[in-house]
C-alpha cells in the first residue's frame, strides 16, 4: 500500500501500509475541539471504516498538544445564536454520532497523547483501546471548572477504566493527572519521551498488522460490551463470534502452521 495523506479542515489523515494516523492540526489553540475538527472526525471515520486495508488507527495532536477540550469560543458563539438547552443537547448528541463510531471501530485504536488531554480531549483518549503518553502529557476532567458535566462519553468510559470512586474524584475535582499517575490508574498503557512518541506509537501500531482482523474486531466488541451484558448474553455473543472466527482463512492457516511446526504469523513478543 502506498502512503496517502488527506488534508481535512483542521486535521490530517495519513494511511501508510495499513496504519491510519489522524492528527489534530490546531496547535495554536492546543487542538481544541472545534466544529470543523468534529466534522473531520466524521470524514476520517467514513474513510477508515470502509477501507479493509486499514488495520489500526492512531489518534494524535500536532504541536505538543493532544486536545485541550471543547472550543469555548465556538460554544460562546453558539449560545449567542441559540442559548436554549435544546441547542446544547443537540450539540452533544451530534458529538456522540462520531464518538460511538470511534469506539466501535473493529480495529485497535491508539491515542498518542502529548501535552494536554483535557475535557473532551480526555474523553477522546478514553475511547481508544491503548493510550500511549509522553512524559509531559497530562489529563484533566476539566468540565467542573466551567460549570459543566463530563461529556463525550466520559461518564461511561472513566468508571469502567479506573473504577467508580476514582472516576468521581477526577470528575468532581477537575484536577490534573500527570502521565505517571495516569499509568498507575490504568489510563495510560506506556510512557514515552516527547521526541519519540510519534514513532513509538507507529511502531506499536505496526505490531498489530499481522493480527487476525476478524478475531481482533470481535474480541474488542465483546470486551467493550462486557460490563453491561449478562453472562448468558455474552456467552451467546462469544459462541457466534467463535463460529465466525473459526471459518476464516487466518484461522485455517494458523492451525496448519502450528501442526507443521511453523511459527505463528501473529506473535506479540516476537514482533518487538
Amino acid at each position: 500500500m502506498h502512503r496517502k495523506t488527506f488534508s481535512l479542515r483542521e486535521a490530517t489523515l495519513t494511511i501508510d501500509d495499513g496504519v491510519a494516523e489522524f492528527t489534530h492540526q490546531r496547535p495554536q489553540a492546543r487542538n481544541a475541539l472545534s466544529l470543523n475538527l468534529r466534522a473531520d472526525y466524521l470524514e476520517m471515520l467514513d474513510c477508515v471504516e470502509g477501507n479493509r486495508d486499514v488495520r489500526v488507527l492512531i489518534v494524535t495532536g500536532a504541536g505538543g498538544s493532544f486536545c485541550a477540550g471543547g472550543d469555548l469560543k465556538s460554544l460562546k458563539e453558539l449560545r449567542a445564536e441559540d442559548g436554549s438547552p435544546d441547542a446544547m443537547r443537540r450539540r452533544i448528541i451530534d458529538g456522540h454520532t462520531w464518538m460511538l463510531r470511534l469506539r466501535n471501530l473493529e480495529m485497535p485504536v491508539i491515542a498518542a497523547v502529548d501535552g494536554p488531554a483535557v475535557g473532551a480531549g480526555f474523553s477522546i483518549a478514553l475511547a481508544a483501546d491503548f493510550v500511549l503518553a509522553s512524559s509531559r502529557a497530562f489529563f484533566c476532567m476539566s468540565f467542573a471548572k466551567v460549570g459543566l458535566v463530563p461529556d463525550l462519553g466520559a461518564a461511561y468510559f472513566l468508571p469502567r477504566m479506573i473504577g467508580l470512586s476514582a472516576a468521581k474524584e477526577l470528575a468532581m475535582t477537575a484536577r490534573r493527572v500527570d502521565a505517571h499517575e495516569a499509568k498507575q490508574l490504568g489510563i495510560v498503557h506506556a510512557i514515552h519521551s516527547p521526541e519519540t512518541l510519534a514513532e513509538d506509537a507507529r511502531a506499536f501500531a505496526r505490531r498489530f498488522l499481522p493480527a487476525p482482523r476478524e478475531a481482533t474486531g470481535l474480541t474488542k466488541r465483546m470486551m467493550d460490551q462486557s460490563f453491561e451484558t449478562p453472562y448468558a448474553a455474552l456467552a451467546d455473543m462469544e459462541s457466534a463470534a467463535q463460529a465466525l472466527a473459526s471459518t476464516t482463512a487466518y484461522h485455517t492457516n494458523a492451525v496448519n502452521a502450528f501442526l507443521d511446526g511453523r511459527g505463528a504469523a501473529f506473535d506479540w513478543e516476537r514482533s518487538r
